[in-house]
């Protein structure tokens, strides 16, 4: 690769081979071009892009990815560039991330995948910088990369820091302990990135500390998904706790499949009441909690005035936890979307919810599907639905077989279920002429 002259040498580091184009061909100055529009930068076409990426493996002694080829060839295309790079489990040595340069620094990605790669250290590294380099994508997910070292992390750290374009990162099925978590939560403190994906990074203690420090100043990130890392209901429920009162930035929160439990929700229930700006969607699936926890979330649900979607699928609330917030639900008048699949709720807790969708006028879609909702609920939820108008979705399952035995039971059923579907279809078909008419 050509030697980068003295202007450029601050884009390098170490034994970095990534070779930069001379002053009035570099890309990297995306933040000064508002009219970017992910089109080929340097004229070329998809198919000459092709050609190029193949002398460059040429000179470079390896074989053109094939699969590369074939998103070149047939990928969908976008302002002339071309929508996603995917390089998932793509085994890529130094060379072969080196003969990618001509397809970053030619194309904007609105997508690069990188899941698994099987990259080697400094070709990793080499490929990381490009992509910063070259501003190449918007959305790069790394997950499932657990083989790589320090010269990768501390690519991907700068890449996360310094990147302009770069606004969602997926670091999932990695153990985000010890230096990873170190730098990467250095870089955080200031990045730009707007959508965080963190799932199964074991972020249990420690690791969660250093992120909550660093986000706390973050003005810039707007969705945090920690799905399936282990957070317990003490220490990092307190950290969470902490993350809501000070960072007014972030919107959505995804804390599934985690072991909060209700001394949880009750530390992120104090976080909430005293943040300034409410959070827009909160994602509790699968978290241990019970009736007991609703008695946390019902006092702050009425204050939560933004608050778009809910999701408390997966937790053991029973009827109780619906009647707790039955009321609460109709103070907050902001809920979009409710999830409350196995929630172990039966006809007592649809009919409380049907109370709650009688008086509603904003909430557009509830699941309530695993669920023991037999007739008596259906019929609840299909009267509620008559005076509801807001409703364009019920996901609600099937009365069992054995409740069908008798035929008028089965007929009742049957109906039910048709109404709900058809008084659903016209409100959606209502709110969208309402959308059309604005």
């Amino acid at each position: 690769m050509a030697e980068p002259n003295q202007k450029q040498k601050k884009k390098t580091s170490g034994a970095k081979h990534v070779s930069f184009p001379p002053d009035d061909n570099i890309v990297s100055g995306f933040a000064q071009h508002g009219d970017f529009d992910g089109a080929v930068d340097s004229g070329l076409t998809l198919a000459e892009v092709m050609v190029a990426y193949q002398q460059s493996c040429s000179k470079l002694q390896v074989h053109p990815r094939a699969h590369v080829l074939q998103q070149l060839q047939q990928g969908a295309c976008v302002g002339g560039g071309v929508k996603s790079l995917d390089l998932k489990g793509e085994r890529l040595d130094r060379r072969s991330c080196e003969a990618l340069e001509v397809v970053l620094k030619s194309l904007h990605f609105d997508f690069i995948n990188l899941q698994a790669a099987r990259l080697e250290e400094n070709g990793a590294s080499s490929l990381l910088d490009m992509i910063l380099y070259y501003e190449s994508t918007s959305h790069l997910d790394v997950s499932g990369n657990s083989g790589m070292g320090t010269s990768f992390w501390r690519a991907l750290a700068h890449l996360i820091k310094q990147s302009v374009c770069l606004s969602r990162l997926d670091v999932c099925n990695v153990s985000l302990v010890d230096y990873p978590a170190q730098v990467l939560s250095k870089a955080l403190m200031t990045s730009r990135l707007k959508v965080l994906h963190l799932h199964n990074a074991q972020l249990s203690g420690v690791p969660l500390f250093m992120l909550v420090g660093a986000l706390k100043s973050n003005k810039a990130l707007r969705e945090l998904h920690l799905t399936n890392n282990q957070l317990n209901s003490y220490q990092d429920a307190l950290q969470l706790g902490d993350l809501l009162r000070y960072n007014t930035a972030v919107g959505t929160l995804e804390l599934s499949d985690n072991s909060l439990a209700d001394a949880g929700l009750e530390e992120l229930c104090d976080g909430l009441r005293q943040r300034a700006a409410g959070l827009r969607a909160l994602r509790l699936r699968n978290n241990q909690i019970t009736a007991n926890g609703m008695v946390h979330l019902a006092k702050t649900l009425p204050e939560l005035n933004v608050l778009r979607v809910l999701d408390l699928s997966g937790n053991l609330l029973g009827n109780t936890g619906i009647q707790a917030l039955r009321e609460p639900l109709m103070a907050n008048r902001s809920v979009l979307q409710l999830g409350l699949a196995q929630a172990n709720i039966t006809c007592e807790g649809a009919v409380a919810l049907a109370e709650f969708l009688a008086e509603s006028r904003q909430l557009q879609q509830l699941d309530l599907r695993d669920n023991e909702v037999k007739i008596g609920g259906l019929m609840a939820l299909c009267l509620a639905l008559r005076i509801n108008h807001s409703l364009a979705s019920l996901e609600v399952d099937p009365v069992p077989p054995r409740e069908q035995q008798d035929e008028l039971l089965t007929e009742a059923a049957a109906r039910f279920q048709s109404e709900i579907t058809q008084r659903c279809r016209d409100n959606a078909r209502r709110s969208l002429l309402v959308k059309l008419n604005l």
